[in-house]
């Protein structure tokens, strides 16, 4: 019997962009509003979740998206970066490695297996690509996360600045290395 999850690769048109946006909004308003002022959050939200951003994130070649739909309904989504420097040294060549930017899930869909089902989806896809690494940056208090993170073998390697608003957070970099490479 087959799942009625499906993931697949987004294509770049003013509805998934509009959806992109407003779950974007939603998934991160759930997730950090609790621990971060109103004025920083209409700030972070202003600035990076609106149909016009999405559509030229999905118009930036380097940029892909996966999206999970379940039921022809978006309930989550991975945005990733080719050729990420995150957390090399300046100069060193970052060919190769994909960066999960963002990893959204809707929290009533949080604890089914949708956030699994994508990391898998970017796995592959990083296979696929013969990436030698995977990198994300995740908020040094985002515990469920970090974890989330590590039961896929992800393994903190340094630190960056994150802008949330007028507030300046720290991110762990967090890598993954592929196979074989």
């Amino acid at each position: 019997m087959s799942s009625p999850l499906r993931i697949s690769l987004a294509k770049a048109n003013t509805a998934t962009a509009a959806q992109l946006a407003n779950l974007g909004r939603q998934t991160f308003q759930e997730t950090f509003a609790a621990t971060n002022t109103p004025a920083d959050m209409a700030a972070y939200l202003a600035e990076n979740f609106g149909p016009d951003i999405q559509m030229a994130e999905l118009q930036d070649r380097e940029n892909t998206f996966l999206l999970a739909h379940m039921q022809n309904e978006l309930v989550g989504y991975a945005k990733l970066r080719d050729n990420s420097a995150l957390g090399l040294p300046e100069g060193q060549d970052e060919a190769g490695r994909l960066e999960i930017e963002r990893l959204y899930v809707r929290d009533d869909w949080q604890g089914t297996g949708l956030g699994a089902a994508l990391m898998r989806g970017i796995l592959a896809l990083a296979e696929q690509l013969h990436c030698t690494a995977v990198v994300l940056g995740v908020w040094e208090k985002n515990d469920k996360a970090r974890a989330f993170y590590q039961r896929f073998g992800f393994r903190e390697v340094g630190q960056h600045e994150f802008r949330l608003g007028q507030d300046v957070q720290t991110d762990l970099i967090l890598r993954k290395g592929m196979a074989g490479r």
